[in-house]
């Protein structure tokens, strides 16, 4: 059940990130993901086999929650910035902000169907009280995916977004070098979750985030 309310949310959230990724590009210059059709919320397009449905569902059975899952990449041409440097930090930051700006409006959900718990109880339906459960368990989740999903990529280790905004203010020479990492990347980063020191600033940071959209929701709920 925990699986089925959380699909539909991470699926949504990855790609709003990659949505946002070519949007925020498209502006800064780069019509490379508009003209490949990527700047879509059809999230069929945006689907990677690997880490959209496989690494999530992985994680979710052995860890117990989602804390890695990614989109196909929007294909963007940083050579089409107006300003390399600056453009490249925004194209790259965007993807966790909105993931962070998501978190949010899944707390406001949360808060409007609280508060209308009482509504939905007079249909007296049990699929209405089931829909409404459901509705409530994938914005809380969301709330925590999101963070989780923002703080993830901006880990500053390739490929993730964190990376690239560092790469964007590191030298030329030492920027071409710390990209050769590549897609390797993602191992050490799936490691590093597994060292206990680590996993515990990752997850203090997630709390930190999380900690004042409960008071919110625990206010106005």
């Amino acid at each position: 059940m925990e699986t089925l309310y959380i699909i539909p949310i991470l699926l949504f959230s990855v790609v709003v990130h990659e949505v946002m990724h070519g949007y925020i590009a498209l502006k800064c210059g780069d019509p490379t993901a508009k003209y490949m059709g990527r700047l879509t919320l059809n999230p069929v397009p945006h689907i990677d086999l690997f880490g959209s449905i496989l690494v999530p569902l992985f994680s979710l059975l052995v860890a117990g929650r989602v804390f890695i899952a990614w989109a196909k990449p929007v294909p963007i041409n940083p050579l089409n910035f107006k300003n390399y440097k600056r453009d490249s930090i925004l194209v790259s930051a965007v993807g966790p902000v909105s993931n962070l700006f998501l978190a949010l409006c899944c707390a406001f959900a949360v808060i409007v169907l609280l508060n209308l718990e009482g509504f939905f109880n007079s249909f007296n339906s049990d699929f209405v009280r089931f829909a409404y459960e459901f509705l409530v368990k994938m914005f809380y989740s969301g709330i925590y995916l999101n963070i989780v999903l923002g703080v993830f990529n901006l880990i500053p280790i390739p490929p993730l977004d964190g990376s690239h905004i560092l790469s964007s203010i590191l030298p030329d020479r030492l920027s071409e070098s710390y990209r050769q990492i590549g897609f390797f990347g993602i191992f050490i980063v799936i490691f590093l979750m597994r060292v206990p020191a680590f996993s515990h600033l990752f997850f203090s940071i997630v709390r930190a985030i999380a900690t004042p959209i409960e008071f919110l929701i625990n206010v106005f709920a």
